[in-house]
């Protein structure tokens, strides 16, 4: 079990990522890098990125340069995304979610961000 936000929990999730069949045929070649930014957490405010290029998936703790769109929200809403307790989509319309960038690649990798969301709630993680 690894501790939501850390390095080993990135690492479990680029593990997952890419040995799961529905992410990896939904971003298949494509280039995607989000940066993903949460505030108010219990070791204060964490900044991960996943990107995928090749086929091949990283998620890591810390920053990425020159994202593609950069997501930020609270760790409880992170929390609450990563257990699948509220989807991304809902956090989004519900402004607890905050997008920046190019909103359009991220639509149209919406089925890819899907599956990472379905990947997160599959891990045993600790919060």
């Amino acid at each position: 079990m690894s501790k939501f936000l850390t390095e080993e929990w990135a690492r479990d999730v680029t593990t997952a990522l890419n040995n799961h069949e529905g992410f990896k045929n939904a971003i298949g070649a494509a280039e995607l890098s989000a940066q993903f930014v949460t505030h108010e957490g219990p070791d204060g405010d964490v900044n991960f990125y996943l990107k995928a290029a090749g086929g091949i998936a990283n998620q890591a703790i810390g920053t990425i340069d020159d994202p593609d769109v950069t997501v930020t929200m609270s760790y409880d809403t992170a929390t609450q995304v990563s257990k699948g307790e509220v989807n991304v989509q809902s956090a989004f319309m519900t402004g607890k979610i905050k997008v920046a960038g190019n909103l359009a690649k991220l639509m149209m990798h919406q089925t890819a961000l899907q599956q990472w969301a379905s990947v997160g709630t599959s891990l045993d993680v600790e919060y």
